[in-house]
């Protein structure tokens, strides 16, 4: 009995200490509540050690309607047609009879009623209308289709390099250029939720901090920066990106000629040695703009190994590494037919091509074969059908109005043709591509073909299609899954199209 009387006396202690806290709740650091109507500050509480939002406050930002229901000894809150129950005694919550655990149960001060800021994602996330993401760490609350990814930032000095390193989670579409002494990193997104840390100055850094508007990063460049070259790596976590942004600095000033005036700085060698610029810009009417075409997407995954590796995400993961090392290498524009993992009809991935009047279109796959002992990479060009359409150059006219009177001719490319009057450039092109993957990687016994293939035959520009490896190979699946053997065809292509452009020219 003394026991029981014992247990009795806690049982309502603890129901007093809980419904009615012994002192004020203390005031912390707000929320920011984002959304497509802006930033609000959502107050928190620190109730009992425990940081609480108010549920009024939550039933303004997110469409509740809360009843306390005495008798009962609860509290529901409702969102549409869902309705979670609270007890002012117990740290849990109730949706539909599954129990939910809280850190803390609700506490009372006045005619408030105040949760546990993990309420929000774990009972009210499930249940609400609209898309809520708690992020605690940076005290955000995301209210909708809110494109913010996590980025975080780190500096590390390696000599006369400075590696920037910026991850970025979920993989979200970016593009890294110089403007003046600074990079701007800029994401496809409506703000970040970055944790940016730099470091100490070096010759080719300065600072990292948020630009002019919410979507970018900027990168303060240091007094002997040279060049840059930026590659997006997998995130070591996966559902990510790692950008890489390597900065060079000049190493060493040459020494003043003679005949130069006091004061007035060096002129530059005639014929220096070394290695060239890390930024090779291309001659005037040299290549301007690529398309790499990863291929696959969405429902269509192409080939599967027997480890389960897809190829739509072996040939996204090569495609970025290229348009990377092409930007930073060559200066040039280069544009990927997807940029995440959705479908895109062949034709349109050619026709993005003409569209933005690329001077090369490469399309990316891994192959597959019913003998699993076949391996090795090949390059294809196009060759037409038997039916010979587009055995020949074919061209049309047609008159058009000019606005302000008169007419104009112009000439029409059928789509059948369009690639006929580039197959000996496309033979040249797929030569130098295959030459380079040779010296990168296992090539097959048949490493240069001519195939009638339907994403190559819209393409008014020298295209060609590489198959970097047989999925159904079980140790080339390994390889093609791999950060190495990506980055060596990324490089092997980087390398043929800087053979192709000083062989061949423009198209």
């Amino acid at each position: 009995m003394k026991v029981r009387a014992l247990l009795a006396a806690l049982t309502a202690a603890l129901s007093l200490t809980i419904s009615v806290p012994a002192q004020q709740p203390a005031s912390a650091l707000p929320y920011t509540v984002v959304s497509k109507e802006g930033r609000r500050p959502l107050a928190v509480r620190v109730v009992s050690c425990q940081e609480m939002f108010a549920l009024d406050d939550l039933a303004r930002f997110f469409g509740l309607t809360v009843r306390e229901d005495a008798q009962a000894g609860a509290i529901t809150v409702t969102s549409g047609a869902q309705t979670i129950v609270l007890s002012p005694q117990q740290p849990l919550a109730s949706i539909s009879g599954r129990m939910i655990s809280l850190p803390a149960a609700p506490a009372r001060d006045g005619r408030t009623w105040f949760v546990p800021v993990d309420f929000v994602s774990r009972a009210l996330a499930p249940v609400a209308t609209a898309r809520i993401e708690l992020r605690k760490p940076s005290r955000l609350v995301l209210l909708g289709d809110i494109r913010m990814p996590r980025v975080a930032s780190r500096v590390e000095p390696q000599g006369s390099l400075t590696r920037v390193t910026i991850d970025v989670a979920p993989a979200t579409p970016h593009t890294v250029s110089q403007d003046g002494q600074r990079l701007v990193v800029r994401f496809d997104a409506e703000a970040l939720d970055a944790d940016l840390r730099g470091g100490a100055a070096t010759d080719a850094f300065q600072n990292i901090h948020f630009g002019d508007t919410p979507q970018t990063v900027v990168i303060d460049l240091g007094p002997r920066f040279t060049s840059f070259r930026a590659a997006d790596q997998p995130a070591p976590a996966g559902g990510g990106t790692r950008i890489v942004i390597d900065l060079l600095a000049q190493t060493e000033t040459p020494a003043p000629q003679p005949g130069t005036p006091p004061g007035q700085p060096p002129l530059p060698p005639a014929n220096p040695e070394g290695p060239p610029p890390l930024l090779d810009l291309p001659p005037a009417g040299g290549l301007r703009a690529i398309v790499i075409d990863p291929g696959h997407g969405g429902d269509d995954a192409g080939a599967k190994g027997t480890q389960g590796t897809l190829e739509k995400n072996v040939t996204l993961s090569v495609a970025r590494r290229l348009k990377g090392a092409l930007e930073a290498r060559l200066g040039v524009r280069v544009l990927l037919t997807r940029e995440g993992d959705q479908a895109v009809p062949s034709d349109q991935r050619a026709a993005l091509a003409n569209n933005n009047k690329a001077d090369l279109f490469i399309s990316l796959h891994a192959n597959a074969s019913v003998r699993p002992q076949v391996s090795g990479a090949e390059v294809f060009y196009l060759a037409f059908d038997d039916s010979g359409s587009g055995a020949r150059p074919s061209q049309g006219r047609e008159t058009l109005p000019v606005v302000g009177g008169g007419s104009r001719d112009i000439d029409i490319t059928p789509w059948q043709t369009a690639q006929v009057g580039h197959l000996e450039q496309s033979l040249a092109l797929a030569r130098a591509v295959e030459g380079a993957l040779r010296e990168h990687i296992a090539m097959s016994s048949r490493a240069l073909q001519q195939a009638p293939l339907r994403v190559l035959l819209g393409a008014n520009m020298p295209a060609v299609l590489v198959e970097m490896g047989f999925l159904t190979n079980a140790p080339q699946e390994q390889q093609l899954q791999s950060e190495q053997y990506q980055n060596a065809v990324a490089a092997a292509l980087l390398d043929a199209i800087v053979r192709y452009r000083a062989g061949a020219g423009t198209p």
